[in-house]
């Protein structure tokens, strides 16, 4: 089907000024449309070149806060590599890096979160999967911590770090939380059915005044109840004189002397 223009639909009505009009108007906007073609490998290697000084820019940067980091000053090196992630916000590293930082200030919840963030721009890498699992469990999520573990085991199987350090560690953490949670759940069960197997010791209130009123009492009468001490005296006559000697007490007990306990 022939396509419509406006020479089939106006005809000869169009004068010949106007034809050649429209003539030199089409020609001039295929010389800009060659030039722009002309300029395209120009603007594509500017845009190259804009790319490689943003890369080194943000190594430069990536550099420097992990020399920061090594002599412990986190948030310096945290700030550098927020730097590079503006220049490449793709670069996973950089967010496994500020993970690590951010475990070592306690930061959990952002630590999580940065490492997530290395895990989603680069699947494949260990060290973010790592990082993450540390991370995890340091929040106690365990069951999370031991699966980011087997992911990184599964990407580098032969890291003796991840086996004998890591997910070791996360396995015996999940066995001593499993047994944890076993021994509440029994002891809640029989406390609800009434067993418990320790008789519950009544709680006394030594500060009461009656309390150290029946202590002195008690004190009072052994001083008067004490035994009372017998000696034999035999003189050099042979006369021989038994003496008996009660034993008192130097001084009435005071209420005082109690402590009070609690």
């Amino acid at each position: 089907m022939a396509s419509f223009g406006w020479k089939r639909k106006i005809g000869e009505k169009v004068s010949k000024v106007t034809s050649q009009q429209f003539e030199a108007q089409a020609a001039d906007e295929q010389g800009l449309d060659s030039d722009e073609a002309n300029g395209l490998p120009e603007a594509k290697k500017k845009k190259g070149l804009l790319h490689e000084d943003c890369l080194a820019q943000s190594k430069q940067l990536k550099d420097e806060g992990a020399a920061l980091a090594e002599n412990e000053r986190y948030r310096e090196a945290i700030h550098k590599w927020d730097e590079a992630l503006q220049l490449t916000p793709e670069d996973a590293t950089l967010y496994e890096m500020k993970s690590q930082v951010l475990m070592s200030l306690h930061e959990m919840f952002p630590a999580v979160h940065a490492a997530q963030l290395a895990v989603e721009k680069d699947a494949h890498s260990w060290e973010a999967w790592q990082t993450l699992g540390r991370a995890q469990l340091g929040l106690g999520e365990i069951t999370l911590a031991i699966r980011s573990f087997q992911i990184a085991l599964h990407i580098c199987p032969l890291s003796p770090e991840l086996w004998n350090e890591d997910l070791s560690w996360a396995r015996q953490l999940h066995k001593q939380q499993k047994k944890a949670t076993d021994t509440e759940t029994i002891t809640q069960g029989k406390v609800a059915r009434g067993e418990t197997s320790k008789e519950l010791i009544p709680d006394y209130d030594f500060e009461s005044d009656e309390i150290l009123a029946v202590c002195a009492a008690i004190a009072e009468k052994e001083k008067n109840t004490s035994p009372s001490k017998t000696v034999v005296i035999v003189s050099a006559s042979g006369t021989i004189e038994t003496v008996t000697e009660k034993e008192e007490c130097a001084s009435t007990p005071d209420s005082t002397v109690f402590i009070k306990a609690r």
